[in-house]
């Protein structure tokens, strides 16, 4: 088995919270993507208990580090497609993906829910891979 322990860099996404009951989009904490050759983005859903709410998710990159630059991440350098990591109400207990290929220094993702208005619980990480100094911090700083 290959060792992945030392070559992954994790970073809070959005952190588990109080259910959400309405339309507050989820937004993630801006990764620094500097030092790191590959990142990925984990979703978790737990309870959505809303019967037709969807949850939209969106990846944005830039520059500037407060992200103020932001631009959404284009389609050819996303490893998956932001709608392969965006779910429906009955999607509880699951586990989402979504890689950036992206340049840019800065990463965040939104995930938008529509028409809820039960309880939503969602959490996220980033997982940043390939780093160019090993072994890599732990616990993460």
């Amino acid at each position: 088995m290959q060792d992945l322990h030392n070559n992954i860099h994790l970073k809070r996404g959005i952190s588990p919270a109080a259910a959400v009951v309405d339309n507050t989009p989820f937004v993630s904490q801006i990764a620094d993507l500097a030092g790191y050759d590959a990142a990925e983005f984990a979703i978790l859903t737990g309870a959505l208990a809303d019967a037709d709410a969807t949850f939209t998710t969106l990846v944005e990159h830039g520059d500037a580090a407060n992200l103020s630059d932001a631009a959404a991440v284009p389609d050819d350098q996303l490893l998956g497609l932001e709608t392969q990591a965006s779910f429906l109400f009955s999607d509880d207990d699951k586990v989402f993906k979504i890689g950036l290929r992206t340049s840019k220094r800065y990463a965040r993702v939104t995930i938008t829910p529509a028409a809820n208005t039960g309880n939503a619980f969602v959490a996220g990480v980033w997982v940043l891979g390939r780093p160019r100094n090993r072994p890599t911090s732990n616990p993460p700083a």
